[in-house]
């Protein structure tokens, strides 16, 4: 099973790509996540659609077409996902009746050095989902909260708990995949 990671963070330190890191090393036998950087995206604009995909959004929707599931680590922006993330999303779904997000499983984790662990992004980025008929996973819901006390100064994911739901999301996104396929 081919999945494609997206953190939609930019930042090196990144707790949301290091998540990403980390479910790339706690995939279940038969998985394997590909890591897609969205960062060097032009901000979405219909004339630069007209005039041509740009290569890197090429390249993303490609990507997406050949995964069999996505897997979204997002930071918390403003209450939301961040624009980065929105901008990613806003590529790969022009023109409507022309965009590889559609039918796709999806599974969407977050880390946050506050108290809620990105819950009102992750709540947002579904919405998104739901409106580009994607299929989002429900649970288990993988929400890391205080992530600078579950990372380590190298950027492993070092919490057992949280390191159980990641694992735990990853063989859920798996089922589901396999159960979305055998319905379709």
């Amino acid at each position: 099973m081919k999945v494609l990671g997206i953190s939609g963070s930019l930042r090196q330190g990144s707790y949301n790509t290091a998540l990403l890191r980390a479910a790339l090393e706690l995939a279940p036998p038969g998985m394997q996540i590909e890591p897609f950087e969205i960062g060097n995206f032009p901000l979405y604009n219909e004339d630069l659609r007209v005039a041509g995909l740009p290569p890197a959004v090429q390249a993303f929707r490609q990507a997406i077409q050949a995964a069999d599931a996505l897997l979204f680590a997002t930071p918390e922006y403003n209450y939301s996902v961040p624009g980065v993330l929105k901008n990613a999303i806003d590529w790969a779904s022009r023109p409507p009746n022309d965009q590889p997000l559609a039918g796709k499983p999806v599974a969407i984790m977050g880390a946050s050095t506050g108290n809620f662990g990105t819950v009102r992004a992750q709540m947002h980025l579904r919405q998104m989902c739901v409106f580009l008929d994607m299929h989002p996973l429900n649970k288990p819901e993988v929400l890391v909260f205080r992530a600078a006390e579950k990372f380590d100064a190298q950027g492993h994911l070092v919490d057992a708990t949280a390191r159980d739901l990641v694992r735990g999301l990853l063989l859920a996104l798996q089922d589901w995949t396999q159960r979305l396929r055998a319905s379709g």
